[in-house]
């Protein structure tokens, strides 16, 4: 059994994974962004205390930073103010005396979404998109993670793009710059009205730029879509599809092109586990 743990811009999510499964799991709040580096090791320490067992062999834990692989050493982690160098594999390996693996999140639930696929359909080629706060992103090759020499590797989300770069378009922050609650424009946008259709249409097109973005870089045979804004497809796919139809050039590519939703919250823990 091994215990996987995703470390998220809202939550810190633990499960117990068994064969690909979920035994037990529970989420807590993420660490107060003026918590100390003492008191979020601390805190962590305190829920992996709450869920693991005599049985557990293992951990994995992604978080939203680049990674020393070998070391287990995450740098500069996104929204832990004071994760500026964090040797987490040696604390957690100390602390609680079983192998501890850290990766990049993004990375855990590209591993995660790559074991849903049945054995004999799994991708050759896995890029992984997470919509959320900002855009993640994650490349399975084979069944192995590509994460390149500084576990940054499929970070498109921060190309230039427009006044900012690609991510502010395309997750949370084009919701609020717009003012916009994510819930309340679906709804709005399901109901039929212009504005938020409108509003779902440029995300479309934005999608469209990320997408065509991914497609010369990586030239993937299958893309999967998570995070919040993700369950939102059905209202943003027409014109990011449109986008790609009218700016992608290679119409093969397009035809062959499968692009799966993957939503369920339970995936990136999974795939920490799989580390």
């Amino acid at each position: 059994m091994t215990l996987g743990i995703d470390i998220g811009g809202t939550n810190v999510s633990l499960g117990l994974v068994q064969d690909g499964a979920i035994q037990n799991a529970f989420s807590a709040p993420s660490f107060p962004p003026e918590a100390s580096l003492e008191q979020t090791l601390e805190a962590l320490s305190a829920h992996i205390s709450r869920i693991i067992t005599p049985q557990t062999r293992k951990i994995g834990i992604g978080v939203p930073s680049v990674v020393d692989l070998k070391e287990g050493i995450v740098y500069d982690t996104q929204n832990i103010p004071s994760w500026k160098e964090v040797p987490l594999k040696a604390f957690l390996e100390e602390r609680f005396q079983i192998p501890v693996a850290v990766n990049n999140d993004a990375n855990c639930y590209a591993l995660g979404v790559y074991a849903q696929y049945p054995e004999t359909d799994r991708p050759e080629l896995l890029v992984t998109i997470t919509l959320g706060t900002g855009v993640g992103m994650g490349i399975v090759e084979e069944g192995r993670l590509f994460c390149g020499a500084n576990c940054g590797a499929g970070e498109i989300g921060t190309l230039p793009y427009r006044d900012s770069m690609l991510e502010d378009y395309c997750g949370r922050h084009f919701f609020d710059a717009a003012g916009r609650d994510s819930k309340e424009a679906s709804a709005a946008a399901r109901a039929g009205d212009p504005a938020a259709l409108a509003f779902f249409d440029e995300l479309g097109r934005n999608l469209g730029v990320l997408m065509s973005t991914v497609l010369f870089a990586y030239d993937p045979s299958h893309v999967a879509l998570g995070g919040g804004i993700a369950h939102n497809y059905p209202l943003f796919r027409p014109a990011m599809e449109r986008y790609l139809q009218e700016h992608f050039p290679y119409r093969k590519v397009l035809e062959r092109l499968k692009v799966n939703i993957f939503t369920d919250h339970n995936i990136p823990v999974i795939g920490a586990a799989l580390l």
